[in-house]
């Protein structure tokens, strides 16, 4: 699915839309007084939906370096694809997330750290690692079983985005339900806030390959 610059363009363009409009739907609801946990994930599941529907033929729309890694350890993405793919997810995360610090006033960004995926007070670190990882493992199955898998319904991203905004709906509260490594690292980058911040690289990523494993060894076609 390496098709070059028009890959990495899409996948630098998908994950800052991601984090653009997810991130900045957390800023807005703290501006506004609001404190919708419905209006995040839906915001976060439209914004994915959309983007893989209007991208996927670029690049195959990953937008999150958990599923790239699931395509690396199954042998359908070499290693030098996936570094370009991980440097354009985490670039547009970045870029991102400064605009959103650039364009809020006040300091609702401030306040929620610029939609910094942290733990919630009664949640343990081990907790938070199990928890993004079922919900990784969730959203990386239903990549492979609605985009990948050559059987799959076609029913562009609204799978995949579906599955992120219930998983946020389950796991905003207790983790921040970011299932992505870009998405946690852009936000920590331009609030400086890193409390836990491994914990959103390895469960997701660990949640991407088992996901993508499991999926290809016994669900399969081929």
């Amino acid at each position: 699915m390496d098709q070059g610059p028009k890959s990495y363009w899409a996948e630098f363009l998908g994950t800052f839309a991601l984090c653009f409009i997810g991130q900045g739907s957390i800023v807005m609801q703290q501006s506004t007084g609001g404190n919708s946990l419905l209006v995040i994930a839906a915001a976060h599941g439209l914004v994915l939906a959309t983007m893989i529907s209007a991208l996927g033929v670029w690049s195959g729309a990953h937008f999150n370096p958990a599923v790239t890694l699931g395509f690396v350890v199954t042998r359908r993405m070499s290693i030098t694809s996936a570094v370009t793919y991980w440097l354009s997810q985490l670039i547009g995360a970045i870029a991102a997330s400064f605009l959103l610090r650039a364009v809020v006033p006040g300091e609702a960004g401030e306040l929620v750290h610029f939609g910094v995926p942290m733990l919630a007070a009664n949640v343990s670190v081990g907790q938070g690692l199990l928890l993004e990882f079922v919900m990784t493992f969730l959203l990386v199955t239903a990549v492979w079983g609605t985009a990948v898998d050559e059987r799959a319904p076609r029913i562009g991203g609204f799978g995949i985005g579906i599955t992120l905004f219930v998983c946020i709906l389950v796991g905003g509260p207790l983790t921040g339900g970011a299932l992505n490594p870009a998405r946690a690292f852009g936000a920590a980058c331009a609030s400086g806030v890193w409390t836990n911040h491994w914990v959103y690289w390895v469960a997701p990523m660990l949640g991407g390959v088992a996901a993508a494993r499991i999926y290809k060894s016994m669900m399969s076609s081929k």
